[in-house]
């Protein structure tokens, strides 16, 4: 450093010549502010919003998230609990009163929670009502961090904060000085026992509440421990309290009192386990034992500070950096681990499909409908011992059901469509994680061609059909036909990779090969457009393209259209050739937002979301067309993907309570801003490929799982310099829309050039155009 080599002159001349020394003073005060400023960083912990996305309600999503405060993966979540118990919108940014702050495993408001408590603090008359008990509150008195939260209690004075591990977490609330100081503990509806230990500072007990997916024997148990002796205990039992220590029925909870002194805090552990009392105990000691609240924060926030450091941002505003980290943020909570470490040190899961404690992973509320798309691609890039524990966990889940989860919360749940378990198996094996059965989960992939499973998201709803005509008839009772056919043919796609990469036979292969050109069966030459079909083979009619449902899935035929992930050329090839695949991409940004919306009998919030952000048809409130932008580097365009990528990260995303355009699902809205901000984006998820697109700063470096550096490089990036005029890769010209999962992996640098005008002669060639199997089938398996 200049500063600290000049420092023995400084002070050499400061003592010999008065007359400098004013100089020197001002210079000494300048380094002192500089070398504080590079001895502590902004912690990136700051740039997180966890109340990003809470600004929402059923009719409305702005994100349709709660501040989840927890560790990266974490079994647990805690929210504060706005909205009363049961009701998934838990909290909204525009409430004005809290109920409780609540331990939570709900993976999206639609799937709503299971194995909920909630803990509250009050003085006073002691009140068990979550709606009279409900405090005052303000966003002014309140702090969200992903490792820490706090809010002031106004209607009793009282200050509360909590601190997350993955299986526990450690409470402080600090009261005035009173003789009826209380915590409440609520344990909620659908069967819940409570336990006052007041010689062990203790409660104890379990919690039952579910939406579904759990087998009869489904218990979350919990301990609680205090650091101040109880001066009365009271429990209740549905609707009456009394004092006493023991509670059971259909809703119990538990309060407690103390008498404290102005400013006394007291302090709670909690943790819980779905095995038993007692791993509750153990989850406990290890994960908090002696520790302090300020050394559990400290250790939470270091984990966070971690992950978030693995990608790191130059240049931007405020604005773009709270968002990207935010985003990152969401990214790496799901999907939720439900195993846990015995006293021997080994890890069990209880399993939500057949009720028993088995050895093994297990991972928990996730939608692969969404979360295939870019949340496990980023795994597989960045997380790759993560996703060989996803994938090991996969093989318990079909060993213990029979059936690869397609939406788990916790057990399997009758949501969504598709069999994109396939997607995350395939992109993990052929990027070279291992560490699983592939064998078994390859056998469990040819499962779901063949069947349905205890659930209709299970399997393959309409495979007779499928399997024989090529796609699921629109007349045959099965809803959302044409959005199912497309997504069996990507999944049959991902399988004929995997089944070549394992050597299956060739037959079986080309047989998977074969299928995945099944959604030319629904293409329509009239439209140019994915149209519904009958049994008979004639389309059905009338048809509306702007129709929602019926035959797709929360989305029109302008957005599932482009559901050909794997071979975007052959798509391009049926709409007439790549000018017309680009004049029909064009047209998705600019018609107006017109809806149909009867399937449904009312607007749905996906049609909302789309309609009022002014971006055409373009829906990117929901997943299905989140890949389109991308589309333009197929054809010979790539600088409009640049121009829509930013435009997209600029108008659709803030870091602000509002901050998203539609449901947030378990990552994947978010970690589609990740990938774009970094300048790239896995459209077909099996490749080994990610698609150019504009990225957000002046650089990025990746700091790769390998111990290899990636660095993205965009000097003097700025709002309106979108394109790309240049690229060079570790010093060689490059001209590819794409870049491949080993170039990265193997570390270097990508220097841009950005310009406010587009270089409409860059990637324009063919071989300039990212994977597609009618074009190229070596690609995706790495062979170049």
């Amino acid at each position: 450093m200049l500063y600290l080599r000049a420092l023995p002159y400084l002070f050499a001349d400061l003592m010999a010549n008065s007359n400098t020394r004013s100089y020197w003073l001002l210079w000494l005060v300048s380094l002192t502010l500089v070398t504080h400023s590079f001895a502590q960083p902004t912690p990136l912990t700051n740039y997180v919003n966890p109340l990003m996305g809470t600004d929402s309600e059923f009719s409305l999503s702005n994100g349709n998230t709660y501040p989840a405060i927890a560790r990266p993966w974490g079994m647990n979540f805690w929210s504060p609990q706005t909205a009363p118990n049961g009701d998934g919108w838990m909290y909204a940014y525009d409430a004005n009163k809290i109920r409780g702050i609540k331990q939570t495993h709900q993976p999206s408001p639609w799937l709503n929670d299971y194995a909920a408590f909630s803990l509250f603090a009050m003085t006073g008359t002691p009140v068990f009502d979550e709606e009279k008990r409900a405090s005052w509150f303000s966003h002014k008195a309140e702090t969200a961090k992903p490792h820490y939260y706090q809010v002031y209690l106004a209607d009793y004075n009282v200050n509360t904060e909590v601190t997350p591990t993955e299986r526990a977490a450690f409470f402080r609330f600090t009261f005035p000085k009173t003789d009826s100081a209380f915590i409440l503990l609520d344990a909620y509806n659908k069967g819940s026992q409570v336990q006052i230990l007041p010689e062990e500072r203790k409660i104890v007990g379990y919690c039952r509440n579910n939406h579904g997916g759990v087998p009869d024997n489904f218990h979350n148990y919990f301990v609680l421990e205090f650091d101040h002796d109880f001066t009365v205990t009271y429990t209740w039992q549905d609707s009456v309290m009394r004092e006493g220590t023991e509670a059971t029925g259909n809703h119990t909870g538990a309060l407690i009192g103390f008498s404290t002194a102005k400013g006394e805090v007291v302090q709670v552990k909690v943790a819980s386990s779905f095995i038993s009392s007692e791993q509750a105990q153990l989850n406990l000691n290890r994960e908090i034992g002696d520790r302090t609240f300020d050394e559990v924060r400290s250790e939470s926030q270091q984990v966070w500070e971690n992950e978030l450091g693995k990608v790191q941002i130059e240049g931007g505003t405020d604005d773009q950096r709270k968002t990207f980290y935010s985003c990152l943020y969401r990214t790496l909570l799901f999907p939720r681990p439900l195993h846990e470490i015995t006293a021997e040190q080994d890890t069990v899961h209880y399993s939500p499909y057949n009720g028993e404690v088995l050895p093994g992973y297990l991972y928990t509320d996730n939608g692969f409908w969404d979360t295939f798309r870019a949340v496990f691609p980023f795994f597989s890039l960045m997380y790759p011992e993560l996703d060989a524990k996803v994938m090991q966990g996969l093989v318990n889940t079909y060993k213990e059901s029979g059936w690869l989860p397609e939406w788990a919360s916790p057990g399997h749940r009758s949501v969504m469509i598709g069999s994109n378990s396939a997607s995350l198996i395939a992109d993990a094996y052929l990027k070279g994680i291992r560490g699983y059965d592939i064998e078994t989960l390859y056998e469990a992939i040819i499962k779901n061609t063949t069947g349905v499973g205890p659930v209709k998201s299970v399997g393959r709803y309409g495979y007779e059909y499928y399997n024989e005509l090529g796609y699921v008839p629109y007349d045959v009772d099965i809803n959302e036909n044409a959005a199912r056919s497309l997504e069996y043919a990507y999944a049959d796609y991902c399988i004929a990779e995997l089944a070549e990469v394992l050597g299956k036979p060739e037959s079986e292969v080309n047989l998977y090969r074969q299928r995945a050109q099944n959604y030319r069966e629904l293409f329509d030459d009239e439209t140019k457009l994915m149209r519904g079909k009958l049994e008979n083979g004639e389309f059905q009619s009338p048809f509306n393209p702007f129709k929602w449902g019926d035959a797709f899935t929360e989305g029109n035929s302008w957005h599932y259209t482009w559901s050909v992930f794997q071979d975007i050329h052959g798509l391009a090839e049926l709409m007439g050739g790549q000018e017309s695949f680009a004049a029909m991409l064009d047209s998705v940004f600019v018609m107006p937002p017109v809806y149909d919306d009867s399937y449904y009998g009312f607007t749905i919030h996906e049609i909302r979301e789309m309609q009022i952000v002014n971006t055409g048809q373009y829906a990117h409130g929901n997943q299905p067309i989140q890949h389109m932008p991308y589309l333009y580097a197929y054809a010979a365009q790539p600088w409009k993907t640049q121009q829509h990528v930013r435009m997209i990260m600029d108008k659709l995303y803030t870091p602000q309570a509002d901050g998203y355009c539609g449901d947030e699902d378990n990552g994947q809205t978010s970690a589609w801003y990740v990938f774009s901000a970094l300048g790239i984006y896995p459209v077909c998820p099996g490749s080994n490929q990610y698609v150019l697109g504009s990225p957000l700063f002046e650089k990025v470096t990746l700091q790769l799982p390998n111990g290899n550096t990636w660095i993205i490089s965009a000097e003097d990036n700025q709002a309106n310099t979108p394109y790309i005029q240049e690229a060079e890769l570790n010093g060689q010209t490059y001209i590819k829309n794409y870049l491949t999962h080993e170039a990265i992996l193997q570390g270097g640098t990508l220097e841009l050039t950005m310009s406010d005008t587009p270089n409409r002669s860059r990637g324009t060639q063919p071989e300039d155009a990212p994977y597609s199997m009618s074009t190229d089938s070596e690609l995706s398996t790495g062979k170049n």
